[in-house]
């Protein structure tokens, strides 16, 4: 079992951001922890998990984590492994924001048992993180990040947004390099996406930003793959990269179709091909927990179509690929012959010019 715990709490809204958060100047942590042992409470007595007796990986993701009291998380992680103990060596993950790593935050963190940290860098250049509304400083990174390290937290992510607003002027050469520099154990890379009801969006349909085309993002999708497996990171899933041995084992097991649990406002769900997820919004789901109610909005199960169209896309985003029988040997070879996959023994994996276009080969694929 691969535990998630969704923090929702943030200073403010980025500009590209609909994730389901809470802005609060003060963070409510120790009600926000008092849910969330309610919460798993309930999961502790149901029998669908009696097959899962121990924990994987534990992920704090947001929304902010690092903003909830380091007390509060480890309270948290008390629980947790109280109930259900977790598994020699695993990783247990804690997003963060450069401007909330301090020194004693970070010992804080690893003493309640954080062993990587997922950094939200997004970019190193001041006038862009001021256009994404973000709350730190290009200047804080780099403390941050020897901060944790010397904590004793050596497993480090950074994640970076590509594919911005041409105007802006962003130099992405240059925040790959500042990337490399800063010696990461992994990397996140996300194209920048226009999603409704964001200023983002608002800023597009009164022509005061325009989206970056298709083509600058695949170039500078081409053009981080390159440097950063030149730069001795594999290449594993469509946005990330990894030294050898560092790669996510929370997100693979994502990938892979492993069970997971999900807590907190908004969290999803998975156990075979069962599928749930909770009331989006904070107020509503600390409401419904702290009534000793289910917190659950929906659920669904996937028929076997469905997993089979899972596992080919979940497949295809990773470098370990799919089966050759996953696809027709006819779509196969037009794939093979465009330089957009390659066969290595019985598996077929995507190269970067097929990851780009990963949604419509997936379609193409089970299409038939």
């Amino acid at each position: 079992m691969h535990l998630y715990v969704h923090v929702p709490f943030c200073a403010r809204r980025c500009s590209y951001c609909d994730f389901a958060i809470a802005v609060r100047r003060e963070v409510p942590s120790a009600a926000f922890t008092e849910a969330i042992l309610a919460e798993w409470a309930r999961w502790r007595a149901d029998a669908r998990l009696e097959v899962t007796p121990a924990l994987s990986t534990v992920y704090f993701g947001g929304g902010t984590p690092s903003r909830l009291d380091p007390s509060e998380l480890s309270r948290l992680i008390d629980a947790f492994v109280g109930n259900r103990p977790l598994l020699a060596g695993a990783e247990v993950t804690l997003e963060a924001n450069p401007e909330d790593v301090t020194a004693d935050s970070a010992t804080g963190w690893r003493r309640a048992g954080v062993n990587r940290v997922s950094l939200g860098v997004q970019s190193f250049d001041p006038a862009v993180l001021a256009w994404m509304h973000r709350t730190h400083t290009a200047d804080q990174v780099g403390p941050a990040v020897a901060r944790l390290r010397d904590a004793g937290i050596t497993n480090i992510s950074l994640d970076l947004i590509y594919g911005l607003p041409i105007h802006l002027g962003r130099d992405w050469s240059r925040d790959l390099d500042a990337a490399v520099a800063l010696e990461p154990a992994h990397l996140s890379l996300y194209a920048l996406t226009v999603e409704p009801a964001t200023p983002l969006s608002r800023w597009i349909d009164r022509g005061s930003a325009t989206a970056a085309g298709d083509e600058l993002q695949a170039s500078e999708f081409l053009l981080a793959h390159e440097r950063l497996t030149g730069a001795g990171f594999a290449h594993y899933e469509v946005s990330n990269y990894a030294l050898p041995g560092r790669e996510a084992v929370h997100n693979r097991a994502y990938w892979a179709r492993r069970p997971y649990l999900g807590l907190g406002p908004s969290a999803h769900s998975a156990l075979g091909a069962r599928r749930w997820w909770n009331v989006r919004e904070w107020e509503g789901w600390r409401q419904m927990v702290s009534a000793g109610g289910s917190p659950v909005a929906g659920e669904e199960r996937l028929d076997q179509d469905k997993v089979v169209l899972e596992d080919l896309y979940l497949g295809l985003r990773t470098s370990q690929g799919v089966p050759l029988t996953a696809v027709p040997a006819a779509i196969r070879a037009a794939w093979l012959g465009q330089g957009w996959a390659r066969e290595s023994g019985e598996r077929l994996q995507l190269l970067p010019e097929g990851w780009l276009r990963l949604d419509a080969l997936v379609v193409q694929a089970s299409a038939t």
